[in-house]
């Protein structure tokens, strides 16, 4: 059983304290990366900032990785890998943004999986955590919840800490 790290607990009580900030529109994507989603990641064993100095090429994390899609380069947020192999993709919104309604991110994280023959993808904001199925054709007509696998929000995160550890630990 993988018990839920003191990190977790500390950002999920910061989040809830804080809540109203976060939401709002002045927070930003990236500061919801680095104050949020980094530290998470980073809970499950992932080096994302490379504190291990490894080349570029056996990075746990890249930023921005390029795929193609229909002849146009697009960037996830962030892609896991385990030495060159990448796999999942995590797409980082802004807190103010509904995962749960909103379809574009869904369509979006949907989109780069299915490019990619990736499985499964992530979209976050730290408030809400949202896997899809990655190997489904985006329609643009789908829902949000359209090849939704899990949905929680951060207040799950402990409670759920084993099934998360599960998935997506670098173990």
């Amino acid at each position: 059983m993988a018990d839920v790290p003191p990190i977790i607990a500390e950002l999920v009580e910061r989040y809830e304290r804080n809540r109203d900030m976060y939401r709002s529109t002045n927070y930003n994507e990236e500061q919801t990366r680095i104050e949020f989603i980094n530290p998470f990641f980073e809970a499950l064993g992932w080096d994302v900032t490379n504190k291990a100095g490894n080349s570029p090429k056996y990075m746990d994390v890249v930023f921005e990785g390029t795929i193609r899609i229909d002849d146009q380069a697009n960037a996830p947020d962030y892609t896991f890998r385990i030495g060159e192999r990448r796999k999942f993709f995590v797409e980082a919104k802004h807190p103010s943004l509904s995962i749960h309604l909103d379809k574009r991110p869904a369509l979006q994280i949907r989109r780069y999986c299915w490019s990619a023959k990736l499985p499964l993808g992530i979209v976050t904001n730290f408030h809400e955590f949202a896997l899809y199925h990655g190997r489904t054709k985006t329609n643009s007509s789908d829902k949000a919840a359209y090849a939704r696998l899990m949905y929680m929000t951060y207040k799950d995160y402990a409670s759920r800490w084993e099934e998360i550890y599960g998935l997506f630990s670098k173990d």
